[in-house]
């Protein structure tokens, strides 16, 4: 990956030279684990759809509320895909206040989040990261690391908040997802959550669309997709009430969330195996 070239050869770009979708997302939460390419992808992003702030916060309470929601249902292990860059309320800091010996393992490809989330679990015996694609099921549920971590006699809470927006349609979410729950124990949980615009008024619409285009200048593309065609992800699974539903929908916690204009850019939902 190569932009020029000096008297010494080519110059590979590094991590920091190139906007990231990771860091991008740590900054819209107000995390600090990016670089100045990626706040000012970031602030171009803002100029052209100011409600991703709203969004991205938005999606960060969905994944609170679903941790506190596997621990109500007695799961004390977490399987979460595509974790990205560590921030405040990590899946492992929300559960562990509840059961301090909980388990978690984090998945993630990009090679700045997975830098951070090593030193951060450092010593922590209950917490890991892997560094795998998530498209590679089998390279993540069989690393020594998810093994050691979790019981898969067990249930296991898997979360895919906020990730599959990333996955284009040629490598198929639905049977990607199909690939994890085939291997989790019943009575395991599975959440997801995805950026949507067909409940989105003419504004927010467009703005999702000036979106995707800005995302096209990072490493990453963003695919946007509809109720109808997430929802046969869930098929074989019953999914809890109320269902796959606009994110501040399920199980709220917070009035205010759900006058956010932004509300309607997002569904999430969470289903039982077996």
């Amino acid at each position: 990956m190569a932009t020029g070239a000096d008297h010494h050869g080519p110059r590979e770009v590094s991590h920091e030279d190139l906007p990231n979708a990771a860091r991008a997302y740590d900054y819209f939460l107000g995390g600090s684990s990016n670089f100045a390419a990626d706040r000012a992808f970031a602030e171009q992003v803002l100029t052209i759809a100011p409600s991703v702030p709203a969004v991205t916060r938005l999606n960060r309470s969905f994944l609170r509320r679903v941790v506190r929601y596997y621990l109500d249902q007695g799961i004390t292990q977490f399987l979460d895909l595509g974790s990205g860059i560590p921030t405040a309320g990590n899946v492992h800091e929300i559960a562990e206040k509840r059961v301090p010996d909980a388990r978690v393992v984090y998945v993630d490809y990009e090679p700045v989040a997975y830098a951070h989330a090593r030193a951060m679990l450092d010593d922590n015996p209950h917490a890991t990261i892997v560094h795998a694609d998530l498209r590679d099921a089998a390279a993540v549920l069989d690393h020594p690391d998810t093994q050691a971590m979790l019981d898969f006699d067990r249930p296991i809470g898997l979360l895919m908040v906020g990730v599959l927006l990333f996955i284009a349609d040629e490598d198929h979410p639905r049977e990607l997802i199909a690939r994890y729950v085939e291997r989790l124990a019943p009575g395991s949980l599975v959440a997801v959550s995805h950026i949507a615009s067909d409940r989105a008024d003419e504004t927010l619409r467009a703005e999702v669309d000036r979106l995707v285009g800005a995302y096209e200048q990072a490493n990453e593309h963003v695919y946007v997709r509809s109720y109808d065609e997430m929802l046969p992800w869930f098929d074989g699974m019953t999914l809890v009430d109320p269902g796959f539903v606009l994110l501040p929908d399920w199980h709220p916690d917070n009035d205010d969330e759900r006058g956010v204009p932004a509300r309607t850019l997002g569904y999430g939902g969470v289903a039982r195996v077996g």
